[in-house]
């Protein structure tokens, strides 16, 4: 039960703030840099797969490590850690290979997956020892 708790925590922490940074927070600065590259709608069944995969990552390489050590801050700094180095293979990648990748997305991305995957992996952490 531990885990699926985990899941399900650390994926609506992750979505949810997700959701608000890229509707509402961030929109215009991705917009006014990548409005050539960005698709006209979502591919709402590759945003669900993403979503879905990336916090078994999260529940394999910050919560359960974190659940072991019995505290937060592992959750958040593997968490962090797990963000950095996945949202900087996709924004480095797209830097060396895309025309007219922007830097300036590259770096606040990398920034942003990086906090928000430690927060996500926290949140997961703390509703594990809540509710199980």
């Amino acid at each position: 039960m531990t885990w699926i708790i985990a899941y399900i925590f650390t994926a609506i922490a992750f979505f949810a703030i997700d959701f608000l940074w890229l509707g509402t927070i961030a929109r215009r600065f991705y917009f006014s840099r990548m409005s050539h590259l960005l698709a006209g709608k979502v591919n709402y069944p590759a945003a669900a797969g993403f979503y879905a995969v990336y916090v078994v990552g999260l529940i394999i390489f910050a919560v359960a490590p974190a659940i072991e050590a019995g505290t937060w801050q592992t959750a958040a700094l593997y968490g962090g850690l797990f963000g950095f180095f996945c949202y900087a293979t996709y924004d480095m990648t797209n830097q060396a290979t895309l025309k007219n990748w922007p830097v300036a997305v590259t770096v606040v991305d990398i920034l942003w997956g990086t906090l928000l995957s430690g927060t996500a992996a926290s949140a997961g952490y703390i509703a594990s020892r809540a509710f199980a």
